[in-house]
């Protein structure tokens, strides 16, 4: 059974949606024997994608604080294609959906305008204290709506 894409309709259109992206160095201890990525460096790629958009938006005190943590609820990779050690690695990263407490978080693995993989996840804002989700305020729902033109 296959699972359907979240890469829709194709992957032009979807790339077109990302407003951010972040250069990426594969570091030689993220490849096997023959140069290629391992999969689970894509996962870590994400991490610094999503940290980076954050940073970029001015939420890391919002999202990352004494009170409140986000953390990661799901997370999944398709890949598409290969990567290499010397590979100039683009990572487009966006809020594809704001919830009440979570943010649909989307990646995009680019070399050379190809997609090379894509990945979702969703992340969930937590008051540290009660361990319970806490709802995004409205300042930073603002913000990610006003950088992503309203398509979150």
């Amino acid at each position: 059974m296959r699972k359907e894409s979240f890469i829709q309709p194709d992957p032009q259109s979807w790339l077109a949606q990302f407003r951010f992206y972040t250069p990426i160095k594969v570091r030689y201890c993220e490849t096997d024997m023959l140069g290629h990525v391992n999969n689970v460096s894509y996962f870590m790629y994400f991490e610094q994608g999503r940290i980076e958009y954050f940073e970029n938006l001015e939420l890391t005190g919002e999202l990352f604080s004494d009170e409140k943590v986000s953390v990661v609820a799901d997370l999944e990779c398709q890949y598409l294609a290969q990567l290499y050690l010397k590979d100039p690695i683009k990572l487009y990263v966006r809020a594809a959906h704001i919830g009440r407490s979570s943010i649909d978080v989307e990646y995009a693995l680019v070399v050379n305008d190809q997609l090379k993989a894509g990945g979702r996840g969703a992340i969930v804002l937590i008051d540290t204290k009660t361990g319970k989700s806490t709802p995004i305020s409205d300042a930073a729902r603002e913000r990610i709506l006003a950088f992503e033109g309203a398509q979150a």
